[in-house]
Formats: structure tokens, sequence, C-alpha cells
């Protein structure tokens, strides 16, 4: 999980990194927090993942409804317009 701390010391590290240096033991410290912010970005992004459901509402030979070829049609009037 991603916490505020864990944040501050991942940007606190960086910028000491990038002015002062990190002794060994800081830069193993830094590698194991990138390993566990990233784990959690991954997570995260696994998690929206597998929660999409994919709906297929129109079956083959059904047609789709007119009004949305309506709104779509006026929506690229409305961009031919701008671009114009």
């Amino acid at each position: 999980m991603i916490t505020p701390e864990l944040l501050a010391r991942i940007n606190e590290l960086a910028r000491k990194k990038r002015t002062q240096g990190l002794t060994e033991d800081e830069l193993l410290e830094q590698k194991n927090l990138h390993a566990i912010y990233l784990a959690a970005i991954r997570g995260q992004v696994i998690d929206l993942l597998e929660s999409i459901e994919f709906i297929d509402s129109v079956e083959k030979d059904e047609k789709p409804p007119a009004k949305k070829k309506k709104v779509l049609h006026q929506t690229m009037l409305s961009l031919e317009q701008v671009l114009h």
C-alpha cells in the first residue's frame, strides 16, 4: 500500500541522492522502497483490469439504436466546425 510516509521517504532519498549522494544502506533502502511502490502500482492496475466487465450488447443481426448514431453525427459536426 502506498502511504504518505512511503512517498515522503522516497522523495527524501531522491532529493538527498541529487544533492549529497546516498550511503550503501540508503541506496538499498531506496531500492526496496521503489520495489514496494511499483508492486503497489501494479496491484492497483491489476485490480482495475480485473474489475472491468465487457458487455456485448449488440448482436450481429441486431442494429444499434439510431439515437447513438445521431449523437455521434452531431459530435462529428461540432468537431468539424471547431477545426474549420
